[in-house]
């Protein structure tokens, strides 16, 4: 196994989602140990928390969601309060073979950034999670900005910010709809389905990491 040389027309960026990508996500997490697991997906299903965390991630203070589900919805509020009050549970740390993967880039001085979905109240406890995080030259918060993927203008705003090339950024999430969404605006768009097939993606595209197939 062996490291190449970055070709001549390889990328010169990477653009990560965090999010079952860098670091682990569970939304059971923070009710381990605290309320069975069956009563949590009741509970999740009655009020609707897909729809509340996107919320969150665009913005909204966690607080004020769950204010409106104790109007709402009033058995279910105190349960609910449980996720934002335990968040760094819910996160379950390196996901594998991605912080090898950022090391590497890192170490050879490819620019790394992320673009991530995330609550802006919350977003402290990335790093501890995962630290290869803290390699980034910079992440964009959607909850910071109030935008969220797969919105055109929140890839264009990372590709403002961060000085990108779109063509020559190779854009990594697990989602279909937002790698859709970044190849709409010019990012070269790869799907994540683990550490191993990302490092084949990045080798073919001429990125200096090390080459497990040789």
């Amino acid at each position: 196994m062996s490291v190449r040389a970055a070709r001549d027309d390889a990328p010169r960026a990477v653009l990560l989602d965090l999010g079952d990508v860098l670091v682990g996500w569970d939304p059971f997490g923070p009710y381990a140990g605290r309320m069975a697991r069956a009563d949590v997906e009741a509970m999740f299903a009655q009020v609707g928390f897909a729809t509340l965390n996107r919320r969150a991630d665009g913005g909204t203070p966690w607080a004020d969601l769950v204010a409106e589900v104790a109007v709402a919805a009033p058995q279910h509020a105190r349960a609910l309060e449980l996720y934002p009050r335990h968040f760094a549970d819910s996160l379950t740390g390196p996901v594998p073979g991605s912080a090898e993967l950022v090391a590497e880039l890192h170490a050879a001085g490819v620019a790394l950034y992320g673009l991530t979905n995330w609550s802006a109240e919350h977003f402290a406890c990335a790093q501890p999670a995962a630290p290869a995080i803290g390699l980034l030259r910079g992440v964009l918060v959607s909850g910071e900005v109030g935008m969220l993927k797969p919105d055109p203008a929140f890839f264009r705003l990372a590709i403002e910010r961060f000085g990108l090339e779109p063509a020559r950024t190779v854009f990594v999430d697990d989602s279909p709809e937002n790698v859709a969404g970044a190849a709409a605006v010019g990012l070269d768009a790869v799907p994540f389905t683990g550490a191993d097939e990302l490092r084949r993606q990045l080798c073919a595209r001429g990125l200096p990491v090390r080459d497990v197939t040789a």
